[in-house]
């Protein structure tokens, strides 16, 4: 039986360390669901593992994924959904995957091919431990605001969710049941926005914690302007300078090991990267998913259509 190895300082994940197992197929599913509840972060070590196994682990755990669209990414398995990791050098602040849109996936697994050389190291931090962390008084006033994500809506989407390119200002203020966005028209563009809780609770613990895009959009693309609080103000640098520095403090690094495996809550832990060894041969799997005994969030619409069994952003010419 593998031995699990509990987070300890330092350490908010999981160990499922190999003893004689040869395939993280082998760790019964069971373990693995009632480890991910409790602890949200699980590293399975010493196991091998190739495409084809990796594809296999994740689709005893979801009922669908997700194909993430954003740039400098390999797709290594069609069929599985999935993709490498940014192909990228530098390093990524803390973001749970996808928390730009309303379809943030439930669970992120990574696994590795072909560890870095040096550095590239992966580094995870625990939403709820950084609420913990923060003064009493800035906690409360999270706790009260919401923040909207607002963008151009694309033809392609439109036609997703209306039917046509060219919805009527009618159609606009009467989207679909399981559309979560608010449309609205600004001259010659549509534009859609959903808004989330600035803090939020996860799928498996009453514990609030931050996890959106913030620290991703200010430190890793420059943007101060999304997302905004649900009034259209900015969020005060100093609440974000705050929340990243906490982060950084509680954030531990995975260097990546071959077939290791990385198993995230993704309502509840952020992930990063350290700076990656240009030209290295580092090769990561990432597979973004909807778990099959998920607890939804009551941001959520009904019926919602991205956990089918495969879904891809609406506003990609592929979308449906």
């Amino acid at each position: 039986m593998a031995d699990l190895i509990p987070p300890s300082a330092g350490t908010p994940y999981l160990t499922i360390q190999a003893r004689g197992e040869k395939s993280p197929l082998d760790i019964p599913p069971d373990t693995i669901i009632q480890a991910y509840k409790q602890h949200g972060a699980l590293l399975l070590r010493g196991f091998r593992l190739d495409l084809d196994g990796f594809g296999r682990f994740t689709a005893q755990f979801c009922s669908g994924s997700v194909f993430n669209e954003s740039r400098n990414r390999r797709l290594l398995d069609d069929s599985h959904n999935i993709q490498s990791v940014n192909l990228g050098t530098v390093a990524f602040p803390l973001h749970p995957e996808l928390s730009r849109e309303p379809w943030k996936p439930d669970v992120c697994f990574f696994a590795c091919l072909t560890p870095p050389r040096r550095m590239g190291a992966t580094t995870i931090c625990d939403g709820s431990a950084i609420v913990e962390r923060l003064p009493d008084a800035l906690r409360e006033e999270m706790s009260q605001r919401h923040l909207r994500y607002t963008r151009q809506a694309v033809p392609e989407e439109l036609s997703f969710w209306f039917g046509t390119a060219a919805p009527s200002d009618a159609q606009l203020a009467a989207p679909p049941e399981s559309c979560p966005f608010m449309f609205r028209r600004e001259g010659e563009q549509v534009r859609r926005s959903f808004s989330r809780p600035f803090l939020h609770r996860p799928m498996f613990t009453d514990r609030l914690a931050f996890g959106n895009f913030l620290l991703f959009a200010r430190y890793g693309i420059g943007r101060w302007d999304f997302p905004l609080f649900d009034d259209d103000t900015p969020v005060p640098t100093d609440w974000t300078d705050t929340v990243r520095d906490i982060g950084e403090d509680l954030s531990a690094a995975v260097a990546w090991r071959k077939g290791d495996l990385l198993m995230l809550d993704n309502t509840r832990f952020m992930h990063g990267r350290t700076a990656i060894v240009p030209r290295d041969r580092r090769l990561i799997m990432s597979h973004f998913g909807y778990l099959n005994f998920a607890l939804p969030s009551p941001e959520d619409p009904p019926n919602t259509p991205w956990r089918r069994e495969r879904t891809w952003p609406p506003y990609l010419a592929k979308g449906g």
